[in-house]
């Protein structure tokens, strides 16, 4: 293999960096050196969204109320009330709501007001109101597969939802430790769709369903282009899962660090290219080596470059979780990670420098780079 660094990865001057932080004591907003928060204070906010009509949501564990779905009109100055229950699971599936991890919002032209939600343990659900009402997805809650599904260390996560561009009835999610799953129908029926991912977990090196998948991401130019960092190994598929092929090349020159890690992020211009932040391994969840180091392939995982200018390269401990690191839509595409350390670190060079943006916050759980 041969390292790939093309003109498209030039350094770009930026004006402005608008970034929201989601931490296990509130939400923070960064505004290119000013940190403003704690907003929901004391909450654990597990994840964030913002529909087109400029309203905020954020998935919230709060001490007394317990995990929800909290609605701001103002930007976030205020939020609704702490004890609503918009997310939760029917009585009669004797099922309790541990944890919001993801809300995603479905950016189709016929569904502006369209939210979904993937919670643990492992379900999801849909909003057509703006995140008023939620209905649960009895389809995939449903799965014959689903007395398999094992919790993974964080619990049975639903943490990652794709809706696609050009084919409204498919819908791809993420769930730690079952897999991924593909819906090509609306969400009313559901396939393992992991045909070539390693469980090392398993005592089957190549299950069909029981994968430990951290996080997903699908390609810019192509959304049938999918990529997924597991508990071991980083993959792509360029049939919507069908089948998968590893592509790390771990330990090798062209390669990463390490093949472990949680988040994998994609550019939303440049079609074959990602970015992961290798960690040590599940055993010692840090940065690989200690060495803070985020790694760029600009052709579809053949090869990566290491990049680390701006970042701490020795003595560097930090561990990124699965929603910790976001990419922006529009030029010059700020990259921004955070770490359970409480540090902030953005790009605006394609990550060929890096620097930091916030530092002393509680522990980093999601990153999001505002529109």
């Amino acid at each position: 293999m041969t390292s790939v660094t093309t003109s498209r990865f030039r350094a770009r001057a930026v004006d402005h960096l608008a970034v929201a932080i989601g931490t296990t004591k509130g939400l923070f907003f960064v505004s290119d050196s000013t940190v403003d928060g704690p907003l929901l204070a004391g909450n654990a906010v597990s994840a964030f969204a913002q529909l087109p009509s400029g309203r905020l949501l954020a998935a919230t564990t709060d001490p007394r109320f317990g995990p929800n779905v909290r609605v701001s009109d103002d930007g976030g100055l205020t939020w609704d009330e702490p004890g609503a229950r918009p997310v939760a699971f029917p009585a009669e599936t004797e099922t309790a709501l541990a944890s919001v991890w993801q809300l995603h919002v479905d950016r189709r032209p016929n569904a502006t007001e369209t939210v979904w939600a993937g919670v643990e343990p492992g379900g999801l659900f849909r909003s057509d109101d703006g995140a008023a009402t939620f209905e649960l997805v009895r389809g995939l809650f449903e799965h014959p597969d689903r007395p398999t599904w094992e919790p993974g260390a964080c619990g049975l996560a639903l943490h990652t939802v794709i809706t696609h561009p050009e084919r409204p009835e498919r819908i791809v999610v993420a769930i730690s430790c079952a897999g991924v799953y593909r819906s090509d129908d609306g969400g009313d029926t559901w396939v393992a769709r992991n045909q070539g991912i390693e469980a090392r977990l398993l005592s089957e090196p190549l299950p069909g369903a029981g994968q430990c998948v951290h996080k997903l991401a699908v390609d810019a130019v192509n959304p049938d282009v999918l990529w997924a960092q597991n508990h071991g190994g980083i993959y792509r598929s360029v049939d919507a899962g069908d089948h998968w092929e590893s592509v790390g090349h771990a330990g090798e020159p062209d390669g990463v660090a390490s093949d472990f890690g949680f988040p994998i992020v994609s550019h939303p211009e440049e079609p074959d290219t990602a970015y992961v932040l290798p960690l040590e391994s599940d055993v010692y969840p840090c940065t690989a080596e200690g060495r803070c180091r985020v790694y760029r392939t600009a052709n579809g995982g053949l090869s990566w470059d290491a990049l680390s200018d701006g970042l701490p390269r020795t003595h560097a401990h930090l561990t990124v979780l699965r929603d910790a690191f976001s990419i922006g839509n529009n030029q010059p595409y700020p990259l921004v990670f955070g770490s359970e350390s409480g540090h902030a670190f953005a790009s605006v060079d394609d990550g060929e420098s890096w620097r930091l943006v916030a530092s002393y916050l509680p522990p980093v759980l999601w990153v999001r780079v505002l529109e």
